[in-house]
């Protein structure tokens, strides 16, 4: 009895915008994470990277703000790039209990190789869509964002100001 099985229809909730965005944050994540490795870098790291990319030094809680991760994530994270010579801490002058967080030479060396690979993620995501479908695309993501989440939406927004 060599009956073939037939493939369940598709369910509607695979299709929404929701699972869209999820499958495409997913997928970009991979993508970034394998070309990431070449420079010891890992994606969940590129908010600790990009606040600090202009020689900051921050605290572990700011950075936790920041990257809108809880305080034990961020501490793991930070051990992480800590033990592998990403990140530095110096005592905080203005507080005893917390230490400063800054990018170490080697971390500063690698960023313009790692905006590249970001760029060229967006360019190959993007590569059959024009100036204006970017826009909309833009714009109808923002919208998507300030429906969900009205204050993440608004503190991206500021970033183009």
């Amino acid at each position: 009895m060599n009956k073939k099985r037939t493939p369940p229809e598709p369910e509607k909730r695979y299709v929404t915008p929701g699972h869209l965005i999820n499958r495409i944050a997913r997928v970009s994540s991979r993508w970034a994470d394998e070309r990431f490795q070449t420079l010891g870098f890992a994606v969940a790291q590129m908010p600790v990277l990009i606040a600090l990319s202009n020689g900051n030094a921050m605290t572990q809680k700011e950075l936790a703000e920041r990257a809108e991760i809880e305080q034990p994530t961020m501490a793991q994270l930070l051990a992480r790039m800590e033990r592998d010579g990403l990140i530095r801490r110096s005592a905080n002058p203005e507080d005893k209990r917390s230490a400063l967080i800054s990018l170490t030479p080697t971390a500063l060396k690698k960023l313009p190789a790692a905006r590249a690979m970001l760029l060229e993620g967006h360019k190959l995501a993007t590569s059959d869509f024009t100036e204006r479908e970017i826009a909309t695309f833009k714009r109808l993501l923002f919208r998507f964002l300030e429906n969900v989440d009205p204050e993440t939406a608004a503190t991206i927004r500021s970033y183009e100001a």
